[in-house]
């Protein structure tokens, strides 16, 4: 199994804004704090807030916010902000997937991977990240939510 780098990224960027909601932060600001390449991360954002996960304030106050609260915003709803299908095999999607002969059980087990993966990520919050986190002042602002 793959996870992306940009749905990594992206989950950490929204860990990130989700522990500062007190002001918006820039790329750079998450970059850093999160040792992720400036440029990627760019992009990462772009999608998410296409998605709707994020909004962004222009201006030198400008940066980024999440764009709904961290409790109704779950890792499925990021993977598929920045990679489409959950799942694929070899770019396709699980759908219409079939198999001859004696491998024809195989696509059924690969869409319940997907099933059951999609489950776990619909069941994980950003803001039950923030609540898991080991850093002290994540988890004061995961208490105070």
């Amino acid at each position: 199994m793959h996870i992306s780098a940009k749905a990594d990224y992206a989950a950490r960027a929204l860990v990130e804004l989700a522990c500062d909601t007190g002001r918006p932060l820039t790329c750079e600001a998450i970059a850093s704090s999160q040792e992720i390449p400036f440029r990627f991360l760019k992009s990462v954002v772009g999608d998410l807030r296409r998605a709707g996960l994020v909004r962004s304030q222009r201006g030198c106050e400008g940066g980024y916010w999440l764009g709904r609260p961290a409790a109704e915003i779950t890792l499925l709803d990021v993977v598929r902000a920045v990679d489409g299908e959950l799942i694929t095999l070899r770019g396709e999607p699980l759908a219409g997937l079939a198999y001859p002969g004696p491998a024809d059980a195989l696509p059924g087990i690969w869409r319940e991977v997907e099933e059951r993966t999609g489950e776990l990520l619909a069941a994980t919050t950003v803001a039950a990240l923030v609540r898991r986190s080991r850093r002290p002042a994540a988890r004061a602002v995961a208490e105070a939510v």
